[in-house]
């Protein structure tokens, strides 16, 4: 998937804990994003990662764990 600055993303499923994008990161509970939201992509890093911005913080994520915010799945 290709991502650029900007573009609305959602998890593809729930992260074990979640890392943010601090300038000291720190390790936080994965409930702090609900598997409906959607956030905006502010930065993009090295390894594949992205730097998500959500309702409750700004997390890094691995740009294989993201899918477009507009891409409706049905479960």
């Amino acid at each position: 998937m290709t991502i650029s600055i900007g573009d609305q993303v959602r998890l593809i499923s729930p992260q074990p804990y979640l890392k943010t994008a601090d300038p000291m990161p720190m390790l936080r509970p994965s409930d702090l994003v609900g598997s409906d939201e959607s956030g905006s992509v502010v930065a993009l890093h090295p390894l594949e990662t992205a730097a998500v911005r959500f309702r409750r913080g700004t997390f890094l994520i691995p740009i294989d764990r993201l899918c477009p915010a507009n891409n409706e799945t049905t479960s």
